[in-house]
C-alpha cells in the first residue's frame, strides 16, 4: 500500500541557469530558496526591506522601488530606543536615524536596479492577513512591537489580493517586460493567526494567485505550499515548533523547484559548485601539510575554471 502521493511536476519554459538574474520577495520561506539559489552561486538577490508576509506589503516595496521613492524621516518613527519604517522587517531598523535613511534610500535603489535587470522574480505569499495602521490607514509590512491597540487586523478577499498581484505585475511588466514572474505560497503554517484562519488565509492567496498565471505572460506558479501539504504531510517534516518546513523538507522542495526550473545543462555545474564548497568547508589535520596545499591549488584552479566559463563568483 502507498502511504504518500508523490507530486509529478513539469518542466516549465524560460528556466534558470548561470546566466539569469534573481530577485526574490516576500515570505521568510524565499530566503530558504534563496539560500539554496547562493550555496549554488547563481546571481540573486533577496528580500532588501527583509521578510514580507502579505501581498499589500510586497507590492509597496515594488511600487516604491519601481518610483524610486525617496525616504524620509516622515516614513519612520522610534520605539524603544530604535528607528522603524513600516515598510520593512525589523532587522532593517537602527538606533540610528539617518542610517535607517540611508538604508531604505540605498535599498530602493538596489531594487530598482534589480527589477530592471532579473530574468525571473520569485514572489512568495505568506498570508492574507494584515494590520492597518489607525493613524495612517496603511496596511504595513511590519508591526515594530507598536501595540496592537493601533492596528486593525484584516483579512484582505480574493479580489483584493488579486488586484494586488496584478498591481505587481504591470509596475514589473512597465520596466521589464520579459521577466519570468513566478508565485508561491510559502508552507510556513501562520498558526498565530488560528488553524481556521490559516487555512482560509492560504486558500485565498491560492485562489488569487490562480486568477493571475498566466504562462503566455511568463506568469507561473511553483506549488511549495501542495508539495508540503500534500505530498510530506506529516509533521516529521517540520521543525520543533510545528511551523516551519525543517531542513528535509526544504531540501525536498527545492529538489522540485530544480526539476521544473534549473535548466538541465546547469545541474552539472550545480555538481561542480558543490564539489568546490564541500572544499571550501573542510578543516584540515595539518593546514600546512604539501598535502593539503596541493588540495587549496586544485580547488582554485576549479574556481577559476567556473569563473572563466561562467558569470560565478565565489
Amino acid at each position: 500500500m502507498n502511504f504518500r502521493i508523490n507530486i509529478q511536476l513539469q518542466k516549465e519554459r524560460n528556466q534558470i541557469d548561470y546566466s539569469s538574474k534573481l530577485l526574490l520577495i516576500g515570505s521568510c520561506f524565499s530566503e530558504n530558496i534563496y539560500h539554496k539559489l547562493s550555496y549554488f552561486k547563481f546571481n540573486a538577490f533577496s528580500n532588501p526591506f527583509g521578510i514580507l508576509f502579505n501581498p499589500i506589503a510586497i507590492e509597496n516595496l515594488l511600487t516604491n522601488a519601481v518610483n524610486e521613492k525617496i525616504y524620509t524621516e516622515k516614513d519612520i518613527f522610534q520605539l524603544n530606543e530604535r528607528w522603524h519604517c513600516f515598510d520593512a522587517h525589523s532587522d532593517v531598523s537602527s538606533s540610528d536615524k539617518n542610517e535607517l535613511l540611508g538604508n531604505l534610500n540605498n535599498k530602493i535603489k538596489s531594487t530598482h536596479q534589480q527589477i530592471i535587470t532579473s530574468t525571473h522574480l520569485i514572489i512568495t505569499l505568506g498570508t492574507a492577513w494584515v494590520y492597518r495602521f489607525i493613524e495612517s490607514d496603511n496596511v504595513v509590512g511590519n508591526c515594530h512591537k507598536v501595540p496592537q491597540k493601533k492596528f486593525l487586523k484584516e483579512l484582505l478577499s480574493v479580489n483584493e489580493i488579486t488586484a494586488s498581484l496584478e498591481n505587481m505585475c504591470t509596475l514589473i511588466k512597465d520596466i521589464n517586460p520579459f521577466v519570468n514572474i513566478i508565485f508561491t505560497v510559502s508552507p510556513v503554517r501562520h498558526l498565530k493567526d488560528g488553524f481556521v484562519q490559516n487555512a482560509q488565509s492560504k486558500a485565498y492567496l491560492l485562489a488569487a494567485i490562480h486568477q493571475i498565471v498566466d504562462k503566455r505572460n511568463q506568469l507561473y506558479y511553483f506549488p511549495s505550499y501542495e508539495i508540503m501539504m500534500d505530498d510530506l504531510r506529516d509533521y516529521r517534516f517540520y521543525t520543533p515548533d510545528m511551523i516551519h518546513p525543517n531542513e528535509t523538507a526544504i531540501q525536498y522542495i527545492w529538489k522540485h523547484f530544480l526539476e521544473v526550473w534549473i535548466d538541465e545543462k546547469s545541474v552539472s555545474v550545480m555538481k561542480e559548485v558543490s564539489a568546490i564548497q564541500k572544499g571550501l568547508a573542510h578543516k584540515p589535520f595539518n593546514p600546512k601539510s604539501q598535502q593539503h596545499q596541493k588540495f587549496l591549488l586544485d580547488l582554485e584552479q576549479k574556481i577559476t575554471s567556473l569563473k572563466n566559463n561562467y558569470t560565478i563568483n565565489f
